[in-house]
C-alpha cells in the first residue's frame, strides 16, 4: 500500500539526506524551514514516520521571524505533524511520540526555551487528539497542561496566529476542537 502525500508539506526531492539539513546549519532561517519541512516529506513516503516527525519539528523549532514569506505558503506545521500521526497506519512508531513531546517540553533549555516548550506541548496535545491510545510517560511525574494552558503560552510565545493554527490543525483533521 503506497504511502500517502502530505498535504501540508512541500514535495520534496528524492535523495535528500540528513546532509540536506546539516548543510543549512547557521543559515537562513527560512530556507532551513522549508527544506526540513520538504526533508520531513521525504522521509515520511519513504515509510519512516518516527524520523519525518524529527526532521518536521527541527521546522518548527527553527527561528523563522512571524512575518517570514515562507510561513505565508507553509504555515508552522501543526497540521502536518497532526496528519502524519494521525495517518500512520498503527500506533507502532520508532519511538512513542507522545512521549517524546512530553520528554521536550519539559527538558528543553536554551535560547528560545519558553516559545520551543509552547510548541512541544502544543504538539503533545495534537498527538494525543490524533492517537489517543498511545500512553503518556508515567515514569515522568509532570503536571500535564490543559489545552487552555497550551493555548495561553502560544499566545504569550508564539507568533500572533500561533495558537489558531494550533487549534485549526485538529480541529480540520479530525472533527475535534482543542
Amino acid at each position: 500500500m503506497p504511502i500517502p502525500h502530505c498535504p501540508y508539506l512541500p514535495e520534496s526531492e528524492s535523495g535528500m539526506t540528513y546532509r540536506s539539513l546539516t548543510d543549512l546549519r547557521g543559515g537562513d532561517p527560512e530556507l532551513f524551514y522549508h527544506t526540513a519541512l520538504r526533508y520531513g516529506h521525504c522521509l515520511w513516503q519513504g515509510g519512516h514516520a518516527g524520523r519525518a516527525i524529527l526532521a518536521i519539528t527541527r521546522a518548527l523549532y527553527a527561528d523563522v521571524p512571524e512575518g517570514a514569506a515562507v510561513l505565508q505558503e507553509w504555515p508552522l506545521p501543526y497540521q502536518a505533524l497532526h496528519w502524519i500521526v494521525a495517518q500512520h497506519p498503527s500506533e507502532a512508531f520508532p519511538g512513542n511520540p507522545r512521549i517524546s513531546f512530553q520528554h521536550q517540553a519539559t527538558r528543553l533549555r536554551g535560547e528560545r526555551e519558553a516559545l520551543r516548550r509552547a510548541r512541544a506541548w502544543a504538539v503533545w496535545a495534537l498527538i494525543r487528539t490524533a492517537k489517543p491510545e498511545l500512553p503518556g510517560d508515567v515514569a515522568q511525574a509532570v503536571k500535564e497542561p490543559t489545552f487552555q494552558q497550551i493555548e495561553q503560552s502560544l499566545v504569550e510565545h508564539g507568533h500572533a496566529n500561533e495558537a489558531a493554527l494550533w487549534r485549526g490543525a485538529s480541529a480540520s483533521a479530525s472533527g475535534l476542537h482543542l
